[in-house]
């Protein structure tokens, strides 16, 4: 094999198409442009949010219905463990989010985030669980069957904002 008989694999490399070469070529006088237009002059670019002329929708979702504060990251969402699943643990054993993924009860992300207890099942042995919430059931069963319930304390950070309530306590206390 020689340097020369090197060639691209074929179908990769396609030949650039040559534009405003003249009428024989097909491709000549505007250049597969069209006639007039933003598009057809040099430099002529419609920016990909734009919808001619009508309100972009990066301006329009603040009004959509359905959107806000309700599906933000404001929201705490809460993997679900039910008591059925704690059946897959020894008695006497201590389950906490990262057991919760070497069973797949959860996954490496969901372990990292916050857990929720619900009581569908029964429970026949004693385990102590470490959960960041536990439904009352899930709790009397726990306890029932000879367990403890841990509820793993979340970062609760003090409101920025004054409320009403707040003031009017802070002005009595002046008095």
């Amino acid at each position: 094999m020689k340097l020369s008989d090197l060639r691209p694999a074929p179908g990769s490399h396609k030949t650039e198409r040559r534009l405003g070469r003249g009428h024989g070529s097909g491709r000549g006088k505007t250049a597969g442009r069209g006639t007039k237009g933003q598009k057809a002059r040099s430099g002529g670019h419609v920016n990909r949010s734009f919808n001619g002329g009508q309100t972009r929708l990066s301006k329009r979702l603040p009004f959509v219905r359905g959107l806000g504060n309700g599906t933000s990251v404001f929201r705490d969402d809460y993997t679900i463990v039910n008591i059925v699943d704690l059946e897959l643990f020894e008695a006497g054993s201590q389950i906490h989010p990262a057991d919760l993924v070497s069973q797949k009860l959860a996954t490496v992300a969901q372990s990292k985030g916050l857990i929720k207890i619900l009581g569908d099942g029964e429970l026949d042995r004693a385990l102590t669980v470490y959960a960041h919430k536990f439904s009352a059931s899930a709790k009397a069963k726990i306890e029932a069957a000879g367990g403890s319930v841990e509820i793993i304390p979340t970062r609760v950070y003090e409101k920025t904002k004054r409320r009403k309530d707040e003031d009017t306590t802070t002005a009595e206390a002046a008095k």
